[in-house]
């Protein structure tokens, strides 16, 4: 999907574990785009939560650029652009401790995630600052998206807030 990049980072391994960039400025220039992140985030939270699916609106949309520390999650990103060819669609992408894969997210689209593990500590950065009135979200089980979260529906777990969004066709972009 256009923006959307999937970080494969170049590890280097021996006998006392492994090393690798999370992040490098003007690699991820050269590979992905220029942007400066002005934000980092950090969650931790157990098997069957999903977080989202989160966006801000102009002028405070934000592009992500999310990792796992420890565990392992199913991350989401649904094109929230209108006038996209691929409206609606979204990429999955499984980001885990040991595939240290890192997943960019542009702007205008929506972000979520569900915990494949016990437990995740998550982290991301954000090319803008939150901002409460700016925020939106979309049901995280919109039947037109079908996202398959790999969590049964009896053991996720959702914020008060997450319960509320509603469907795609009904957010007001």
């Amino acid at each position: 999907m256009e923006g959307v990049v999937i970080i494969e980072p170049r590890l280097f391994k021996d006998g006392r574990g492994c090393f690798f960039e999370s992040f490098n400025q003007k690699e991820f220039e050269e590979k992905v785009c220029k942007t400066t992140f002005v934000q980092d985030n950090e969650s931790k939270s157990s098997y069957g939560v999903i977080r989202g699916l989160h966006f801000q609106k102009p002028p405070f949309d934000q592009s992500k650029l999310v990792r796992v520390v420890k565990g392992a999650v199913l991350d989401v990103a649904v094109d929230i652009r209108k006038s996209s060819p691929t409206f609606g669609q979204y990429v999955s992408v499984e980001l885990t401790e040991d595939n240290h894969r890192q997943l960019f997210i542009p702007r205008s689209f929506a972000h979520g995630f569900s915990v494949l593990s016990d437990e995740v500590i998550f982290q991301y950065k954000c090319d803008n600052f939150y901002a409460f009135q700016y925020e939106g979200g979309i049901a995280w089980d919109d039947p037109d998206l079908g996202i398959d979260w790999r969590i049964p529906a009896n053991r996720v777990l959702l914020s008060g807030k997450d319960r509320l969004h509603p469907v795609l066709k009904d957010v007001d972009l």
